[in-house]
C-alpha cells in the first residue's frame, strides 16, 4: 500500500508546462530571434558599404590635405582659398572624382581625365578609377578589374569665420569637403570632413 501511494505521488509531481506558459515562450523567443535577425542585417549593410564609404572617406582627406598643401606651398595665395564665386579657384557644387590638373589640386577649373593607377590605361569615364584584384585575388594579375568611381561626387565649400564679437575672421576660412556615392538600391551616403585653413603657414 505505501508503494502504490508514493507511485501516485511521483506521478503527481511530475507535471507538463500549460499551453499558456508555451505560448509565452514562444513569444519571448520569437521576439529574441527577430532582434538577433535584426543585428544581423545592420551587419550586412555595413558590410556592404564598406568598401565605398573608406573610399569617400579616402577621397575627401585626399582633397582636404591638396588644399593644405598649397597653402603650405605658397602655391596658391590665401585669396584663392575660395569657391569660384568669391574669388577662389574651386569649382562649386557637386563634382565628380577627376585627377588634379596642373596646378596638382583636385576641385579646381583644370582638373583632368584620370588614368588607372600602375597601368596608366584610360579610366572609364574620365573620372578616377582603381584597379582591384580578379577571381585569383592577387593585384597585377591579367584579371585584374578597374572600377570606376563614376558614382561619387566631391563638394568643396568654403565659408567665413566669425570671430566673437561678429566681425569676419580676415585670417581663418572654413572648408567642409562632401563626398556622396549612390550605389543601386541603397540611399545615397555622404562622408564630410570639416577644417580651418588659415593664412599663417
Amino acid at each position: 500500500m505505501r508503494q502504490e501511494n508514493k507511485l501516485v505521488k511521483k506521478h503527481d509531481s511530475q507535471r507538463g508546462f500549460s499551453l499558456i506558459e508555451v505560448m509565452i515562450a514562444t513569444v519571448i523567443m520569437t521576439v529574441g530571434i527577430l532582434a538577433l535577425m535584426a543585428s544581423f542585417a545592420t551587419a550586412i549593410t555595413a558590410t556592404a558599404s564598406s568598401q565605398e564609404d573608406l573610399i569617400a572617406r579616402h577621397k575627401a582627406l585626399d582633397a582636404m590635405e591638396s588644399i593644405y598643401t598649397a597653402r603650405n606651398s605658397q602655391q596658391l595665395p590665401f585669396a584663392s582659398i575660395n569657391n569660384i564665386a568669391n574669388g577662389g579657384v574651386f569649382k562649386s557644387g557637386a563634382q565628380q572624382l577627376l585627377c588634379a590638373g596642373a596646378d596638382g589640386i583636385v576641385g579646381t577649373a583644370d582638373d583632368a581625365a584620370c588614368t588607372a593607377p600602375d597601368t596608366g590605361a584610360a579610366c572609364p569615364g574620365g573620372v578616377e578609377c582603381l584597379v582591384l584584384p580578379g577571381p585569383d585575388g592577387v593585384l597585377g594579375t591579367a584579371d585584374d578589374i578597374t572600377q570606376g568611381l563614376s558614382n561619387f561626387t566631391r563638394t568643396i565649400t568654403f565659408n567665413q569665420v566669425l570671430l566673437p564679437s561678429g566681425a569676419v575672421n580676415s585670417n581663418l576660412i572654413a572648408v567642409t569637403i562632401a563626398v556622396t556615392y549612390i550605389k543601386p538600391g541603397w540611399p545615397a551616403r555622404t562622408y564630410t570632413v570639416n577644417g580651418l585653413i588659415s593664412s599663417y603657414h
